[in-house]
């Protein structure tokens, strides 16, 4: 029912959470994140309070103590302790579901969310790709304690029942993106589960359920705290898989593994899903257009950019390659914030960051600053001469200049030394 006609319906009558609850599907995600949780609060604030207890009182009256009684998930006030759930987290968990249609669970960061997924399934074999190396840490850890065994995605003829394929899409660190339809085919033919790290492409960019991802993971510490001050991790479990009890099961293993979310997160949380839908959009574009004019600049030797950048990789520019639209279909409302460029050589990758003004030197992304990293500072494996770049919420034109200057400024270093 539409929001108009179920207020048609109460004119003379007060709104209700049912009501609000029945109109939400018909609004577009950037009221949803900011109405989905309008009647998960026991008091009348605007904003949501910032809840910091750690335990909650059990009723005062003998009579009415039964166990579990506070743990009432109908309730806007109703906590036992807040490793089971509190009502920053709560609130926050309830928003994240409108958005992202299926059970949710959070988690204290993106690789505890990962470590949650490896519990709840133990395979013994998992097939990936490159990736976030912090992945590939964690399932190095499961090897010692389950024996689970590391496989690539060029193996994939070698796939059982049970096994698991993580896909990260799009791909840290080059944003480039990955084909969800080919993957869920394979692993269901296999009777083999299939998770994403979607968190280079959280909402309004893509939503891997819709092809059959039994669970989506995001580092909600980058899009979706948004402004370098949270951690957390994100898991989205496909509505079937629910049915299963497969959200049951994460909670109670979240339950004595402890690895929960701060209250300060949870609150922080649901400030910057408010802005979720904003915040990508423009940010998924401005990549866009810094990636085309890199990669057209690229194309002429004799530009500055052509004499200092060797190559750009970002999703958009698989989309002009691709012929059955795929991409497009995936990503219908943009590629992503995040590319990488390869500098001609180490010394210019190491030295761009430093003549650059408004990008700011750190590891993350997904933050409403614009980041560059040199990605050999916390990555090891990468190529020396590559930087990626996580385009934030600044003025286009701006970005632009400031990369170009810096390129500007290791050209004469290349003229200096020739």
């Amino acid at each position: 029912m539409a929001l108009n006609s179920s207020m048609e319906k109460t004119t003379a009558s007060i709104v209700t959470a049912e009501q609000l609850t029945e109109a939400l599907p018909t609004m577009a995600l950037a009221t949803r994140a900011i109405h989905a949780d309008d009647f998960s609060s026991s008091h009348r604030g605007i904003a949501p309070a910032m809840h910091v207890a750690v335990n909650y009182r059990y009723d005062r009256d003998p009579e009415k103590l039964v166990q579990g009684e506070n743990e009432d998930p109908t309730s806007a006030d109703s906590f036992v302790y807040s490793r089971y759930s509190a009502p920053n987290s709560k609130r926050f968990e309830t928003v994240l579901e409108n958005l992202f249609g299926g059970g949710i669970m959070t988690y204290s960061t993106g690789l505890a969310a990962f470590h949650a997924i490896m519990v709840l399934l133990v395979p013994k074999r998992i097939f990936l790709g490159d990736g976030y190396h912090g992945v590939h840490g964690n399932i190095d850890l499961m090897t010692k304690l389950t024996g689970v065994k590391k496989l690539g995605l060029d193996q994939l003829d070698q796939i059982q029942s049970g096994d698991v394929i993580h896909i990260e899409t799009p791909v840290n660190p080059t944003g480039e993106a990955r084909n969800l339809s080919y993957y869920s085919s394979v692993a269901r033919r296999a009777g083999a589960y299939l998770t994403v790290d979607a968190t280079f492409g959280p909402p309004p960019l893509q939503d891997p359920l819709q092809f059959g991802v039994d669970v989506v993971l995001h580092s909600g510490t980058k899009y979706i705290g948004g402004h370098s001050d949270m951690m957390c991790g994100i898991l989205v479990v496909h509505p079937q898989r629910v049915t299963e009890g497969w959200v049951d099961t994460l909670y109670s293993e979240r339950l004595v593994m402890g690895n929960v979310m701060g209250n300060l997160e949870g609150w922080l949380g649901l400030r910057s899903l408010r802005t979720l839908d904003l915040r990508v959009t423009r940010q998924s574009q401005t990549a866009e257009s810094l990636v085309n004019w890199i990669y057209q600049e690229m194309r002429d030797s004799t530009s500055v950019v052509g004499r200092v950048v060797d190559d750009i990789r970002h999703a958009s520019l698989q989309d002009q390659d691709l012929r059955d639209g795929w991409l497009r279909k995936q990503m219908p409302r943009g590629f992503g914030p995040v590319f990488a460029i390869w500098m001609k050589n180490a010394d210019q990758a190491k030295s761009l960051p430093s003549k650059l003004c408004i990008f700011q030197h750190a590891t993350s992304l997904g933050d409403v600053e614009s980041l560059i990293e040199w990605r050999a500072m916390s990555d090891d494996s990468c190529d020396r001469r590559l930087l990626r770049i996580s385009c934030g919420v600044e003025d286009p034109a701006d970005l632009r200049r400031d990369l170009l200057e810096g390129f500007k400024a290791l050209y004469h270093q290349v003229l200096k030394s020739e």
